[in-house]
């Protein structure tokens, strides 16, 4: 079993899109609005036509499990997808040199993605104050949701938060997931504003697999499916070269996913999960659009 569902993705991009500009200054191929299926049963969804990292995936994961806004906690595991973005509160985004060097040096992401699942409305002061028992914590009301009342129909984390957008790094591309259990399984599904095809999709495609393994984990529910409702899905034109290389290359089997000394996601590091049996072909540079 392989990732049919990316591969077709990028295809209808390259065959059908759109070009269209961006506030990054290098264009793009878009479709607006399409969808990624996977069922768990069949393997954990880690890319095979290029290399991922695991390891990126999980730590990135866990920080926005334990609600942190600060880069410089990803950056002493080894993470460096967030080092080119800060708050906008600290540094002003601009494409210059000198602005660039300045937001990589800030470390406040400000309310980004985890500060949102577990205080949302609380007021964001800073990634180094203590936000204990401040806004709503949506994750672990899902978390509580799902032993309480596991066919409940209201079980949605948001990341988008308006009253928010101006502080965050990046305003949320994923901006909120649902879970549903039906017949004994845990399905969850996420909804995306913009979808860096080549570079991102892969990342979140594992990040959302990995969170429905943890939720199911957590609750002792089967994994169902998971799905991403994409809206503007794009490819960088420098990106074209690259991806074309992973059309032409035969996907391997996915791999299994592993977690041990499972207790609580709340207690889960991104060394406890491992992903076996990963056979992938070689890895394929793609520069970030800032």
């Amino acid at each position: 079993i392989s990732m049919e569902a990316y591969l077709r993705i990028v295809d209808d991009i390259l065959k059908n899109g759109v070009n269209k500009g961006n506030r990054t200054g290098v264009d793009t191929k878009a479709i607006a609005g399409t969808m990624f299926e996977h069922e768990m049963s069949e393997g954990f969804p880690l890319l095979t036509t290029k290399e991922v990292s695991f390891k990126r995936v999980a730590s990135e994961l866990e920080f926005f499990i334990k609600g942190l806004t600060d880069k410089k906690w990803l950056q002493d595991r080894d993470n460096h997808i967030w080092d080119a973005w800060c708050t906008s509160e600290k540094v002003e985004y601009a494409h210059d040199d000198e602005t660039k060097q300045k937001m990589k040096e800030e470390r406040d992401l400000g309310p980004v993605y985890g500060f949102q699942w577990r205080h949302f409305g609380a007021k964001y002061e800073g990634y180094d104050q203590d936000y204990t028992k401040k806004g709503i914590d949506q994750l672990e009301k899902l978390v509580n949701t799902l032993s309480e009342k596991p066919e409940d129909r209201r079980m949605i984390v948001s990341a988008w938060n308006p009253a928010d957008i101006d502080k965050m790094a990046l305003p949320a591309c994923h901006y909120g997931f649902q879970v549903t259990v039906i017949d004994g399984k845990l399905n969850l599904q996420w909804n995306q504003r913009s979808v860096d095809t080549a570079l991102g999709l892969p990342y979140n495609v594992a990040s959302y697999g990995l969170l429905l393994h943890l939720l199911a984990k957590e609750s002792g529910l089967e994994e169902g499916r998971l799905t991403g409702a994409l809206m503007d899905t794009h490819i960088y034109e420098n990106h074209f070269e690259g991806l074309a290389t992973q059309l032409s290359r035969k996907p391997f089997e996915l791999p299994s996913l592993e977690t041990d000394n499972f207790t609580s996601i709340f207690d889960w590091t991104y060394k406890d999960s491992k992903v076996v049996g990963y056979e992938k072909h070689p890895s394929i540079k793609f520069e970030v659009a800032v």
